[in-house]
């Protein structure tokens, strides 16, 4: 236990340093790669045959091809090949990073303490999300629209094209406030628990939902198991996540409001069609008196969503640089608990 609390700071420590370097190979790219490498051989594409193979796609398309019986066959391949999808990656993601923690604990123990260290820094993705958030921040600091619409494409799965400079900071405030749970706390939550094995296993499910986990028509059936099972290993991280964030709130500063985040948190946490995400975009909504989240564009189609917290005041590119330092803040206050978490079973 020792030596994991070593690897435990010295990862977090790593992260808060280097970030993501984009040179360096990253294991969640490789878990990336792994998912559309199975992606492409187990879906079932759009069947016209009539063979009874069809995919979700016969059903939502409008446009005629096969019957009932084959869109319900093919959304059931679907589902099932999905669930296969999600076996599969989990399995070879804690089989491998099993064996690498295994062999190199066995060769040597500081080499162990080393090569767990890194792994514990290349689960943790505080820096990163900090760094593409706050080009977003300069692109709207510089005045140029265009600029950070495309920074911000490349962190928010929604059309950006459609998004002015306020539109286009909410859509990075709400991904720093959701990716504190995901990027951050929850990993380290769990890496704590179970090392870089189950951390990276959440790190792994997480990357699947982000990937096939959206309700339209190719992955409604497909990557309906790796949404679910998303939202099983959030569900209590986010909720932590949410209470460390009021109480970092409370040391922040006169732009935090410790009282406004839990009141908001209590009133809108479920103003979203995840169980999850809404419980840290309301906080960071209330801390910082914004309103957040409301109607957006996903693949081309306007997606009705209520808004959460109350419009004290107009959103503006700075709130990113304050959602940063409420996750920074969060980050340092879980990782402090989860070390003297640890420190008690030493």
């Amino acid at each position: 236990m020792r030596y994991h609390i070593i690897a435990l700071v010295a990862g977090f420590l790593l992260d808060m340093i280097l970030g993501d370097p984009y040179n360096f190979p990253h294991p969640i790219r490789l878990i990336g790669k792994l998912i559309s490498f199975l992606e492409r051989r187990l879906y079932i594409e759009n069947d016209e045959s009539g063979s009874g193979h069809g995919s979700i796609e016969n059903d939502g398309s409008g446009s005629g091809h096969g019957s009932i019986e084959n869109d319900e066959s093919g959304s059931s391949h679907n589902l099932g090949r999905g669930m296969i999808l999600v076996i599969a990656v989990v399995l070879t993601t804690a089989v491998s990073s099993g064996l690498i923690l295994l062999v190199s604990y066995n060769i040597n123990t500081y080499l162990g303490v080393i090569i767990e260290s890194i792994m514990t820094y290349q689960i943790l993705a505080a820096k990163c999300l900090r760094d593409e958030s706050m080009k977003v921040y300069r692109e709207l600091e510089k005045g140029d629209v265009e600029g950070a619409r495309k920074a911000v494409s490349m962190i928010v799965g929604r059309d950006t094209t459609v998004l002015d400079d306020i539109g286009i900071a909410k859509a990075a405030i709400e991904t720093v406030a959701e990716n504190t749970s995901d990027g951050v706390i929850a990993p380290m939550i769990y890496t704590a628990i179970g090392g870089p094995v189950l951390g990276f296993v959440y790190k792994a499910i997480n990357t699947m939902d982000s990937m096939v986990g959206y309700k339209n028509d190719r992955y409604l059936y497909f990557g309906r198991c790796a949404a679910k099972l998303d939202d099983i290993v959030n569900y209590l991280p986010s909720r932590i996540s949410a209470m460390l964030m009021i109480i970092s709130s409370l040391f922040l500063g006169k732009e935090y409001s410790a009282k406004d985040a839990a009141k908001i948190y209590n009133r809108d946490r479920y103003k979203h069609a995840s169980p999850n995400s809404a419980q840290t975009e309301s906080v960071c909504a209330g801390a910082l008196g914004i309103r957040l989240a409301g109607d957006a564009v996903y693949f081309g189609k306007v997606h009705h969503k209520e808004y959460i917290g109350d419009k004290r005041r107009e959103v503006e590119y700075k709130d990113i640089k304050r959602a940063n330092r409420l996750m920074y803040a969060t980050a340092v206050l879980c990782e402090i608990a989860c070390v003297a978490l640890c420190a008690l079973f030493v």
